[in-house]
């Protein structure tokens, strides 16, 4: 299993985690995943996912073929959960301030060959990917990974509406690509820029097959 984990993963808990979040969390979704042959074997790689649910997070943990490391929001790194959520080799961070930390153990696992987690837009909203921030841009440029986007779609309970049973849940695998090594402040923007739109566009793609089906 390829994968490098930050110091305190353990890979026997975070294929354990795995094998959970595709099969009995998954089992609460009808989960149709599209574009998984185009995720690298091997290699250094950032995947860039929207972001509509908390169950988004789980989904992709399971969906994603090699180990990934997910940037999570530090709230949810509290008792037992977090002390569950660094064993399967995820990183907290910190919203709306300076945290290089995270940045830079997430940068050592690409260098090592691994694979890193984030959702561009920074919270949970209608993933559109409207906004992006820079994080992910940053993380490939320095590394020389790899970006591969991720669109879900099917998570987010429409409004009005009660709970759901087993709802169809799309993921869509986008085609990787490399970002240009330009040096600067207004390079790293045009590359953030072009994460979004190649993360958007792939939203748009899912959401218009989805709406054919319900034709």
């Amino acid at each position: 299993m390829s994968g490098a984990l930050p110091p305190d993963g353990r890979p026997w808990l975070t294929d354990f985690g795995r094998w959970i979040a595709r099969g009995p969390f998954a089992a609460a979704f009808r989960v149709r995943v599209s574009g998984r042959d185009r995720f690298p074997r091997r290699g250094p790689v950032v995947v860039v996912a929207n972001h509509s649910s908390m169950v988004d997070g789980p989904i992709l943990f399971g969906v994603v073929p090699r180990r990934v490391v997910f940037l999570i929001k530090q709230e949810m790194f509290r008792g037992v959960a977090g002390w569950g959520l660094r064993r399967i080799g995820q990183l907290a961070v910190r919203r709306g301030e300076p945290d290089r930390a995270p940045l830079l153990a997430a940068q050592k696992v690409l260098r090592e060959g691994g694979v890193v987690g984030v959702f561009p837009e920074g919270t949970r909203g209608a993933g559109d990917v409207a906004q992006a921030q820079q994080g992910a841009a940053w993380l490939a440029r320095t590394t020389g990974a790899v970006v591969v986007p991720v669109a879900t779609r099917g998570t987010l309970r429409p409004p009005g509406t009660g709970r759901r049973f087993r709802p169809v849940v799309d993921v869509l695998v986008g085609e990787p690509f490399e970002l240009p090594s330009d040096k600067g402040r207004q390079a790293l923007e045009k590359a953030t820029e072009q994460v979004r739109d190649r993360l958007a566009t792939l939203v748009a793609e899912l959401d218009s097959r989805r709406s054919g089906e319900a034709r």
